[in-house]
């Protein structure tokens, strides 16, 4: 396991056209296990989910992502194709729709790289948003 230092910047446009950015700077761990990697790092203020843990595996064109603690959650992002999945909050449960239309995948085995994720949210088949996700891993 290596300690990373990850940038991640989540754009998200709604359907009136505005925009939503997020970006945060965070310490996290990075392994290979199964010819997967992983990577692991707590959510902040910023993000909005503080005190939740967030692990994504990255394999092939595929990238899984799950958070535990204040909110649960498991997001598929492989493109071209659309994932249901149910997000547990404090406020309540919300169904979740996810369609990813771009995956771009750079990551050597020493944890430094990149990922880029373009995709579609709607979230209990009210709120839609067109997202895109970038982490780069130092």
């Amino acid at each position: 396991m290596k300690d990373v230092v990850l940038k991640i910047k989540g754009i998200q446009k709604n359907l009136d056209g505005e925009d939503n950015t997020i970006e945060l700077i965070t310490e996290g761990k990075f392994y290979k296990r199964n010819g997967a990697y992983y990577l692991v790092y707590e959510e902040s203020e910023i993000s909005g989910m503080e005190g939740a843990t967030t692990t994504l595996k990255i394999q092939d064109d595929k990238v899984l992502m799950k958070r535990f603690g204040t909110s649960n959650s498991k997001l598929i992002f492989e493109k071209g194709k659309k994932h249901k999945t149910a997000y547990h909050t404090q406020y309540g449960d919300f169904d979740m729709e996810v369609t990813t239309n771009k995956i771009e995948i750079d990551i050597s085995d020493l944890g430094k790289g990149s990922i880029k994720l373009s995709y579609r949210l709607v979230i209990s088949n009210t709120v839609e948003s067109n997202n895109q996700l970038t982490i780069d891993i130092n």
